[in-house]
């Protein structure tokens, strides 16, 4: 027989809780400063490692952020929708927009970071691209920054026999972007697949993203396939998970 106690939930997470039905109601808002460590410990009578782990458990979730020296805040980023159908629909980058425009609407998306390089495709690459081991391939590197905070870092990967001494290779391919650019090659993508899955940063990908602690990470490797089947283009994206909000609409 399983004893009340046992089945009670721990203190910092009861907090917590509350502080989470506080933020919800409207009793804190975006911006808005929590109770630090000293008032929790006051008002729950409870040691100083359970209020941290409250307040921690609302940064893990993306709710609160830690600032150094000023206490913990609620969260005021609002999180992207990402439309993961429309945003690739022939007529967004067909018509000279960005698909990052989908998901941000008039919000301020810097990119930067930006890297592009012809590099050597190593097997698990040359695999999914469909090449002979050891290709050449252009890589196109960036991180995107949304509000002042970063959101996401991708790395494209495109056959260097496909879009050799093309726009793609530059660091801006103009209007449309790369898909764009491969429909003129006569490459344009008519088909993709979406790779998607949740897990814990590594120590670079926590920095380039300015993540809070615990943060896990959404990955997603998107493959673009031109007419007939080629495989023109796999597309590593390392999306910071509190920032988004995956969302898929299609016909039943």
């Amino acid at each position: 027989m399983t004893s009340q106690g046992s089945t009670r939930q721990p203190k910092y997470q009861r907090i917590a809780d509350a502080l989470r039905t506080a933020i919800q109601a409207g009793e804190y808002g975006p911006g808005d400063r929590l109770p630090g460590e000293n008032d929790l410990m006051a008002t729950y009578e409870v040691a100083r490692m359970t209020a941290r782990q409250a307040l921690g458990v609302l940064q893990n979730e993306g709710i609160a952020e830690a600032r150094k020296g000023a206490g913990v805040f609620v969260r005021a980023f609002k999180p992207l929708r990402r439309r993961g159908i429309q945003r690739l629909a022939n007529e967004q980058w067909g018509a000279g927009r960005s698909i990052w425009s989908d998901d941000t609407g008039d919000r301020e998306l810097v990119v930067d970071q930006i890297e592009v390089t012809e590099v050597e495709a190593d097997d698990g690459l040359s695999h999914a691209l469909g090449l002979p081991a050891g290709e050449q391939v252009w890589a196109r590197s960036r991180r995107f920054v949304l509000d002042g905070k970063p959101v996401l870092f991708a790395t494209s990967y495109l056959p260097s026999d496909v879009v050799g001494d093309s726009a793609i290779t530059r660091v801006d391919t103009g209007p449309g972007g790369t898909y764009a650019r491969l429909a003129e090659l006569g490459h344009g993508p008519v088909h993709f697949r979406e790779e998607i899955r949740s897990r814990m940063p590594s120590t670079d990908e926590a920095e380039r993203l300015a993540l809070s602690m615990g943060t896990p990470v959404i990955q997603i490797v998107r493959t673009a396939f031109a007419e007939g089947g080629r495989v023109v283009e796999v597309n590593e994206m390392t999306l910071d998970s509190a920032s988004y909000v995956l969302e898929y609409d299609f016909d039943a």
